[in-house]
């Protein structure tokens, strides 16, 4: 048996590793976060429960939602081996730009209920990462102040997502504020004739601004933080569409357009003379025909399940659009992405890019700007991880042989 003894000091010096704890909890928290699901964890402590659900439900049953998280899970990867990926790229090129990451921020509303400065603090990392960044529509800062956030920035690109309204003026009004402002493109949502049954916040009683009911002063309670950046900063609106009382889907349904046919995309050009993006086509045919009318660019997409209940999945349109297409148009796919191997997935599979959304709005819930930075690394090493352990050097060496899609 070996003998035992007491160990020095100097034997233990190297075993011991203090470090001065730090004493933000945000910073704590995210830095424990190892994934985006942790930081949806970390989120969903953070905010009020209607504010959590408004970001992490989405239509009727939410089966659209859950059938693209699952179509995500089904890919099985498939590796090559002995490739030289010690000069590994993430860069791509979308809409004839250099993109840092093959992933945009994509426009989501409301923005400023998941953290007090909302589109400002997404806008300034999507700028210093290099990341496009498309704002809604239904932001909660106007395109301008947006524009201001990044302005000077060398990687800052600002795309404009845009609702065909009843008020065809207005809309004309908007694309000309984004233009005169620096967007680079327009982003058409073309699947909103109305609003979807989103049972979550009809069940929560969520409205913009947030209304003090009981339930919401009882909630103050246990997030006073939240509530008092709510009270103590500019009152929450739509940027777009200030003075109008209601919920939600009140607001949304006034705004939206039922009557929009594919022959309005004569109007959008006859309006927005740079690059077009129409966002929310889940059909092979629609992706020809808006194609066909113009679109420099399509985004397949079911608005992250929030809109019709069981509709396509994204994904798994992507092989056979990008067949239909060919060179044609770009093709970028959102709905259920939650990493980075979901991104390199849809790459692999004929997207020229990806949009993600919960993910970095679950990052904003949880810290602000440093959330949405966290999220940002993390997925960006996801990418990165898994192209290496892929074989694939560039985004332009990611293939359908890369990937199998189950069923």
């Amino acid at each position: 048996m070996s003998p035992r003894q007491m160990p020095r000091w100097s034997q233990l010096q190297d075993l011991i590793k203090l470090q001065r704890p730090d004493l933000s909890p945000t910073k704590r928290h995210l830095a424990g976060a190892l994934t985006v699901a942790d930081v949806r964890d970390v989120a969903r402590r953070r905010v009020p429960r209607a504010v959590f659900d408004y970001v992490d439900g989405s239509a009727e049953t939410e089966a659209s939602y859950r059938r693209a998280r699952a179509a995500y899970e089904g890919i099985e990867f498939q590796p090559r081996a002995l490739q030289d990926v010690s000069a590994l790229s993430t860069e791509t090129t979308v809409l004839g730009v250099p993109a840092a990451v093959p992933f945009c921020f994509a426009p989501t509303g409301f923005t400023r209920l998941m953290h007090h400065e909302g589109e400002a603090a997404v806008a300034r990392v999507a700028g210093e990462r290099g990341i496009p960044y498309a704002v809604s529509t239904l932001g909660t800062s106007t395109p301008e102040a947006v524009a201001e956030q990044v302005r000077g920035m060398a990687g800052a690109r600002l795309w404009f997502q845009l609702y065909v309204w009843r008020d065809r003026a207005a809309a004309e009004e908007l694309m000309a504020r984004a233009e005169k402002a620096g967007y680079e493109a327009l982003v058409l949502t073309v699947d909103v004739p109305v609003a979807g049954a989103r049972l979550r916040d009809m069940r929560n009683g969520l409205s913009v601004p947030p209304a003090l009911t009981p339930r919401t002063v009882l909630d103050m309670g246990r997030h006073p933080r939240w509530w008092g950046n709510v009270l103590t900063t500019e009152p929450i609106d739509f940027a777009a569409m200030r003075g109008w009382d209601g919920t939600i889907g009140e607001k949304l349904n006034a705004l939206f357009d039922p009557t929009m046919t594919l022959a309005d995309l004569d109007w959008v050009r006859s309006n927005w003379r740079k690059p077009l993006i129409v966002k929310g086509i889940q059909t092979v045919d629609d992706a020809r025909a808006v194609t066909d009318a113009g679109a420099d660019a399509i985004v397949l997409s079911n608005h992250g399940g929030r809109q019709l209940d069981r509709a396509p999945v994204p994904v798994r349109l992507l092989p056979a659009v990008r067949e239909a297409l060919g060179p044609r148009a770009q093709v970028l796919v959102d709905s259920g992405i939650l990493s980075g191997a979901d991104i390199v997935a849809a790459l692999a599979l004929g997207a020229t890019s990806t949009l993600v959304g919960r993910a970095y709005l679950y990052g904003l819930m949880a810290g602000g700007q440093a959330g949405v930075e966290r999220v940002a690394d993390i997925m960006t090493a996801e990418v990165r991880r898994t192209m290496a352990l892929l074989g694939a050097a560039t985004v332009a060496d990611l293939a359908p042989g890369h990937v199998r899609l189950s069923g």
